[in-house]
């Protein structure tokens, strides 16, 4: 049998490439709708307990005890939420309603809907909805999910 330097290295990397880096069967993307009725939602004082009564959440992706969890909020309309800081950065798309967020020493962020915004860990912030209906707030976490309150 007579092969070619070339192709038997393509196979070998071949062969290498299926035994070290598996078809990823376990890998795969998915959707949510925020009312999914397969989406289980929880109250936001399992989080941290000042979190205004009604405010649910909902983990989409990851473990919220590990990094990089991928949160979905709902906030009631006008609610408000308590000046606090998270250990994590926090990358933030408002899916729905308007969204106002109160970073101490600076001017109020204002998101609606597909807006935007980035918040570093341990950066002190309150936030409100300012809608009529309830703001959908997806939030993804770099470190694990926490909330805490500062005394002013």
């Amino acid at each position: 049998m007579n092969i070619s330097l070339p192709s038997s290295l393509t196979f070998a990397a071949m062969m290498l490439a299926l035994v070290a880096f598996p078809v990823a069967a376990e890998h795969h993307v998915f959707a949510f709708d925020r009312d999914d009725p397969d989406l289980e939602w929880g109250p936001c004082t399992d989080v941290a307990d000042f979190f205004p009564d009604g405010c649910k959440s909902t983990i989409l992706q990851g473990d919220p005890a590990e990094r990089y969890a991928d949160v979905l909020m709902r906030i009631p309309a006008n609610a408000k939420i308590p000046s606090h800081y998270h250990t994590s950065a926090e990358r933030m798309v408002l899916v729905a309603g308007e969204f106002h967020i109160h970073p101490d020493g600076q001017d109020t962020v204002v998101m609606t809907q597909g807006t935007y915004a980035y918040g570093p860990a341990l950066a002190h912030h309150s936030a409100e909805c300012k809608d009529e209906g309830d703001c959908y707030l997806f939030i993804a976490f770099e470190e694990p999910v926490d909330a805490m309150a500062v005394e002013h």
